[in-house]
């Protein structure tokens, strides 16, 4: 059976690119950004693709394109779009799938429905990011319960950038969740340092 993840993350700027890169390059998996909101000239989809040296054919279009760099609610209501949840259908494909958010769970998507909705609407399990800053526990926490709240499988707590063990240990007590994997402070993201990150991940 093929795996499916949706990558999400604790805020924005967390490094779901980079941990959807990864999971892309480590399963040869199809990529998909159901929304992308702004930075259109090279977008996340641009990057995963760059970074993970995808084929065209497992790269799926975005069901949004928007123009500015908000919320997707506000950039779509800026472009003159309305986002709707049944306009989001999985893309059909053979190949294993990462499908990757816009910034975190609680992110609207409209007047009515948040990204935590289309993660339910598609049903598949999450790979949640966190990146240590000050707060970055209760962010984490909060995102955890979100989705507990939800019935929202979690396949694999990320901890992205430098490692702070008291902090990422008592996020792995409260949940019961285990760090699935790693991504080290980046200097640099190049296909050479994804292929290497990939190479240590087992599924």
């Amino acid at each position: 059976m093929n795996k499916k993840y949706f990558v999400t993350g604790i805020g924005t700027e967390i490094g779901k690119t980079v941990v959807s890169a990864v999971l892309v390059r480590a399963l040869q998996a199809d990529y998909w950004k159901p929304v992308q909101s702004g930075d259109l000239h090279h977008t996340d989809t641009d990057k995963v693709s760059d970074w993970a040296g995808m084929s065209a054919d497992r790269i799926h279009p975005e069901a949004y394109r928007l123009h500015l760099p908000m919320s997707p609610h506000a950039s779509a209501e800026a472009d003159g779009v309305a986002i709707r949840l049944d306009a989001f259908q999985l893309p059909e494909t053979e190949n294993d799938l990462i499908v990757e958010g816009a910034g975190g769970l609680m992110v609207p998507l409209n007047q009515e429905d948040c990204m935590i909705d289309l993660i339910a609407r598609l049903n598949i399990p999450v790979v949640l990011v966190s990146r240590n800053y000050l707060g970055s526990i209760n962010h984490t926490l909060l995102s955890i319960e979100a989705l507990r709240s939800r019935n929202i499988p979690i396949a694999g707590l990320v901890f992205n950038g430098e490692s702070v063990p008291t902090t990422e240990s008592i996020i792995t007590t409260m949940t019961g969740l285990e760090c699935w994997f790693r991504i080290p402070e980046l200097s640099e993201v190049s296909p050479e340092k994804i292929a290497e990150l990939a190479a240590g991940i087992s599924f």
